[in-house]
């Protein structure tokens, strides 16, 4: 019989074995003469304060050796001759959702606009080189959603929503790094993850699934309130009793065709912003008190939040070790995004700092329709667009001038590789979230001290955190209330926000999807 113990240890016996035995020895209140075997199933660092310490969670067997675990497996079957369901879109809520209607005995036929992970990282890598952007094949659109090119993230908050310890376990019978499991906050990098986006998309459809690339959603299709299906841009028709729209939150045109067929879709809050970056050692510093990191400590990272005017300031989606990114998807816009490798070994750490935009605030942007949020996001990503001077140049500042309210003489270096061009982001923004991120900085650089440097710099525009429309559904049946059979899922349609939610909401899609044909 095995049972679970929580200890801490200090940084400098993280790893030791000793020390491990010691501290689950306390815990249990055992001599030095008990047979303890142990195993890691939880890590996570306590940084609060100068003494760092690692919190761990061993499985604990006294006087016998630890029982096996079985390992997860995934039960998948052919379902080449089983009914089909229609996914549109290949990002995680797309995928996972296919890999569960498998284990039902269903046949998914996923739709991606993009190309499969394999070419996709050439269009990534011009991109980066300043050249033509594929407005299909980028780092938002292709196989594998956003995520598979921008970091990997694992972290949700999601827990209610379904199982995330699933999704990890997903994730390592496709070629991931046992660590997830572990990890308190667990990374894959966008180096290792598009291996195994492509071993989950050989698993479909070797099981006889289909996945089509390169190839979209043109219209629904329905009639007396039920889907039929899909008429695709190349004219072909595609028929099933239900279909999932898991499109992310950069498929604009996806919600032109539901307005087309009749659907209603909502305004909901987003949030937009710049992306800042430090020498990773200066966030080191502030974090721990060193900027050299002794063994065992992995690069600082932080998680800051503020209230500003009645509105939320916070950093989103922070890169210890990491890139700045283009992530456009028109060629008359910049839009930045980050993303670290697997050992986070850039000399640069940046963040998202953005301010809460609620659907009463876009009347004051510009128009009040329901795509009021999704035009303030282009307006902004084309204004930067022709403050950058063009070609993917994003606009940027020094984090004081920035805070200051001054235009930059000239700005210190940067890992965004198409270049960046010295403005006065108050030409950006509109005056009242200009303020509250200024506010936002000022009220970071309280809680860390040397949070605002010189050496600092910020770029626009961090606008895709994510969708400012939500498509309804049911939320006992995972259908449009007015579309039966067609299954909204994922961060485009408003229930997710990152990789972990969004392959919990496209497993509960379908679950929800196997109760509604069966029925």
């Amino acid at each position: 019989m095995s049972n679970y113990v929580d200890v801490q240890v200090r940084l400098e016996d993280y790893g030791s074995a000793s020390a491990y035995r010691r501290a689950i020895g306390q815990v249990l209140g055992l001599s030095d003469a008990d047979e303890i075997h142990y195993a890691l199933v939880r890590r996570s660092l306590d940084a609060r304060s100068r003494h760092i310490k690692y919190n761990l969670r061993f499985r604990v067997s006294l006087g016998q050796a630890l029982p096996e675990v079985e390992k997860f497996r995934l039960k998948l079957q052919d379902v080449s001759k089983a009914q089909p369901i229609i996914i549109v879109g290949c990002g995680p809520a797309g995928m996972f959702c296919a890999l569960r209607l498998i284990e039902f005995g269903f046949k998914p036929i996923v739709l991606e606009r993009g190309k499969d992970v394999r070419q996709r990282r050439f269009d990534v890598a011009a991109i980066n080189r300043g050249r033509a952007l594929d407005l299909d094949s980028n780092y938002c659109f292709g196989e594998g959603g956003a995520g598979t090119f921008s970091d990997g993230k694992l972290y949700t908050r999601a827990t209610k929503r379904g199982s995330p310890e699933r999704v990890l376990n997903v994730l390592v019978f496709f070629g991931a790094s046992e660590s997830i499991l572990i990890d308190a906050h667990p990374h894959i990098g966008s180096n290792k993850l598009p291996n195994i986006i492509q071993a989950m998309r050989e698993a479909i459809q070797e099981s006889g699934g289909e996945v089509l690339f390169q190839t979209k959603m043109q219209d629904l299709i329905q009639a007396n309130g039920e889907i039929k299906g899909i008429r695709t841009s190349g004219g072909d028709i595609l028929r099933s009793r239900a279909v999932v729209l898991a499109t992310g939150h950069s498929a604009r045109d996806v919600y032109l065709s539901l307005l087309r067929a009749g659907l209603s879709i909502e305004k909901k809050h987003y949030a937009v912003g710049v992306r800042v970056e430090y020498q990773q050692s200066h966030i080191n510093k502030l974090q721990y008190g060193f900027e050299e990191l002794p063994e065992n400590l992995p690069p600082a990272s932080f998680s800051l939040v503020s209230q500003c005017s009645g509105r939320g300031v916070f950093s989103f989606c922070m890169c210890p070790g990491g890139i700045i990114c283009p992530a456009a998807t028109s060629h008359s816009e910049v839009v930045v995004n980050g993303w670290s490798p697997s050992n986070r070994n850039s000399k640069y750490a940046n963040s998202g700092i953005v301010v809460e935009v609620k659907p009463e605030d876009l009347h004051k942007f510009g128009s009040d329709n329901v795509l009021s949020g999704v035009e303030f996001q282009s307006f902004l990503e084309q204004r930067a667009f022709e403050l950058g001077g063009g070609n993917l140049v994003a606009p940027a500042q020094r984090l004081t001038d920035f805070v200051s309210g001054k235009a930059s003489s000239n700005l210190p270096p940067c890992s965004y590789h198409p270049g960046v061009h010295a403005v006065d982001l108050q030409d950006l923004f509109p005056q009242a979230l200009y303020s509250r991120l200024q506010d936002g900085f000022k009220s970071f650089e309280q809680k860390r001290r040397g949070f605002i440097t010189e050496e600092a710099i910020v770029l626009a525009v961090e606008s895709r955190t994510s969708s400012p429309i939500r498509v309804p559904r049911d939320n006992t049946t995972y259908m449009h209330p007015a579309c039966h059979g067609l299954f909204p899922a994922g961060e485009g349609a408003g229930y997710a926000g990152g990789i972990m939610s969004a392959a919990i909401d496209g497993e509960n899609v379908a679950m929800a999807i196997k109760g509604f044909l069966a029925g």
